[in-house]
């Protein structure tokens, strides 16, 4: 996704999605609060409660890179699960293995760690994984190739990543290479960036 493209969804959507690459004070919102196009610098219209519910759905959309189809089936699929799906929606979307790389701090960006995993430079448990929406067991180990560790990339993201390590991740070093662990479920406090859920699990109450 080219940049500007990615600086226009987070301006009309009004929120940073670190998925992408910027941090905060560096992100769209800081250079241009308002929302793409002439009519984002006049005074906003009230947005419908419709609107509101469509806002949230298309944060976690492009947040993690899903499309459209994939966030139902995993809204269906998370429902089967427990009565307050959205917890196994999150623990589900966190716990993909492109996600966990980037919030392992191997990668800038979800798509580049996805560009990675396709590759062939992602192991986990010791075993290569190329399937970016592998969902990673609590206690699996994700490492990478010789190459990836020595890619430059990944070794200026590890010295500075995106976002904090949270707290169902864990990264050691192990004979100088920096290994990850998955070590909890996430919860619905570990989506980072703002985030009313509720409007998101009203928007797909009905999907069956």
């Amino acid at each position: 996704m080219k940049r500007q493209r990615k600086y226009k969804i987070q301006r009309k959507l009004n929120v940073v999605l670190p998925s992408f690459g910027d941090k905060k004070e560096k992100g769209a919102l800081a250079k241009r609060p308002t929302p793409p196009g002439f009519h984002g610098k006049l005074k906003s219209r009230r947005t419908s409660e419709f609107g509101l519910r469509l806002r949230e759905k298309q944060k976690i959309r492009f947040y993690y890179g899903l499309k459209e189809k994939q966030v139902r089936t995993l809204v269906v699929k998370s429902k089967k699960k427990e009565s307050n799906w959205l917890l196994a929606f999150v623990d589900t979307v966190e716990r993909r293995l492109d996600n966990v790389l980037f919030r392992l701090g191997f990668y800038p960006t979800i798509p580049a760690a996805r560009q990675a995993t396709v590759h062939g430079h992602v192991f986990v448990n010791g075993k290569r994984c190329d399937i970016p929406s592998c969902i990673i067991p609590i206690g699996a180990e994700i490492s990478l190739t010789e190459a990836a560790y020595n890619n430059v990339l990944v070794q200026e993201t590890l010295k500075e990543p995106t976002l904090d390590l949270p707290h169902y991740l864990k990264l050691d070093t192990k004979e100088g290479k920096q290994i990850g662990t998955v070590i909890d479920k996430p919860l619905l406090s570990d989506i980072p960036f703002e985030f009313e859920h509720q409007y998101f699990i009203e928007f797909y109450g009905k999907t069956k």
